[in-house]
């Protein structure tokens, strides 16, 4: 797929979080060690305070492109479903200013190493070409499905 038709995927097919809780809009670029995703800032966005995202939200943007990257080659590439990941840790977190609603920030993850099931990625987030956020995150696989976890949850909610 080259980068004008993977800005068509739908990210919420590739992501386990679901809206309020979707961070990031669509994906932009996606090759074999980087992805980068976009996010404009909005007011009902539930990582907004007084007017910009908090750092908790640039976190989460840094999770769900590392989890729409696991997700596009899960489907895409391995024809296989979505699966879900944990954050397992947040390392050297520096937040040069925080992304003001309106603002459209752009979220890039490259790979630097993958063993067994950890995923270790080097993550800046720029708003109009200026790093605002830089960061290290390790992301947990695990073997459950996200439909499968969704049936789960069906079946928690009907009881």
């Amino acid at each position: 797929m080259t980068d004008k038709d993977i800005r068509n995927v739908d990210v919420r097919s590739l992501l386990p979080q679901q809206p309020p809780f979707v961070m990031i809009d669509r994906l932009l670029h996606l090759d074999d060690t980087a992805t980068v995703a976009e996010f404009k800032v909005r007011p009902d966005c539930i990582f907004v305070d007084d007017g910009q995202l908090l750092a908790e939200g640039m976190t989460e943007c840094i999770a769900q492109t590392c989890a729409a990257r696991i997700g596009y080659i899960n489907v895409y590439i391995l024809k296989k479903s979505v699966k879900l990941g944990v954050i397992g840790a947040v390392r050297n977190l520096a937040v040069a200013r925080r992304p003001r609603v309106g603002e459209v920030i752009d979220i890039t993850i490259t790979v630097r190493e993958e063993v067994f099931r950890m995923i270790l990625a080097d993550a800046r987030i720029e708003a109009g070409g200026e790093t605002i956020v830089t960061a290290e995150m390790k992301i947990a696989l695990s073997d459950t499905d996200m439909a499968q976890d969704a049936a789960t949850d069906k079946d928690i909610k009907a009881v």
